[in-house]
């Protein structure tokens, strides 16, 4: 009778001290794993989306934990709302890339307007919602862009480092310039390029070994800052 009754009480206290120690460790996690991220870079993808190439990249992207920027183009936005939707689904931010990808200095301030709104248009109609971020292809502004931009409440983003990946950068290439980036830096990437989508993991890694985090960028600075 002894042991019958002594048994069900080790197994409770065991069973609490199991608990107790999930708990610990429970609790400890949270710290650790929020410690591990000394800063924030944006990485950013351009010329999207396509039926063949965001389903890799996205895919790509959630297996490494990575959250990215996508500076679509309203005409890919316009032929391909699911992806815009799919990209919504993975975590990424969506952002305004122009409608055709001209060269935005060329053009009058009513085409400017014209590229801008249009993608607006388009995004959301896509589920998208509503970009507050708008990069200038190739890189070109000036003031008349800037303007165009304030009255659409659209913050211009260029890049810290580019990964040359539109000019057939190796993957190691790509790794390597993502591994110059430094807190609120930003990256300029494309969805389009396969050693882009093949470095994604080792983007993660490099990431991980400088204990910085892939966040969103924010429209009030431009700087890459945590998720909210």
């Amino acid at each position: 009778m002894r042991t019958s009754t002594r048994m069900p009480k080790r197994i409770f206290v065991t069973g609490l001290a199991l608990a107790l120690a999930a708990t610990t460790v429970a609790t400890n996690a949270a710290p650790a794993s929020a410690a591990a991220c000394n800063g924030y870079v944006g990485l950013t993808f351009d010329d999207g989306p396509s039926n063949g190439n965001t389903p890799a990249l996205l895919n790509a992207l959630r297996q490494s934990g990575l959250r990215a920027t996508m500076f679509n183009e309203g005409q890919f936005a316009a032929a391909a709302p699911a992806q815009v939707r799919a990209q919504v689904s993975a975590g990424m931010w969506v952002a305004n890339h122009s409608y055709s990808h001209p060269h935005m200095t060329q053009l009058s301030a009513a085409q400017i307007d014209s590229e801008i709104s249009r993608t607006q248009q388009a995004i959301a109609g896509a589920g998208g919602g509503t970009p507050r971020l708008f990069r200038p292809p190739y890189g070109e502004t000036n003031a008349t862009v800037r303007s165009v931009l304030a009255r659409y409440g659209l913050t211009q983003i260029i890049w810290d480092v580019d990964s040359g990946d539109w000019n057939n950068a190796s993957v190691d290439a790509i790794v390597q310039a993502v591994g110059r980036l430094s807190n609120g830096q930003i990256i300029l990437m494309h969805e389009w390029p396969a050693n882009t989508r093949a470095a994604i993991p080792r983007i993660a890694q490099v990431l991980a070994s400088k204990n910085l985090c892939a966040g969103m960028i924010s429209p009030q600075t431009g700087r890459a800052v945590a998720p909210s």
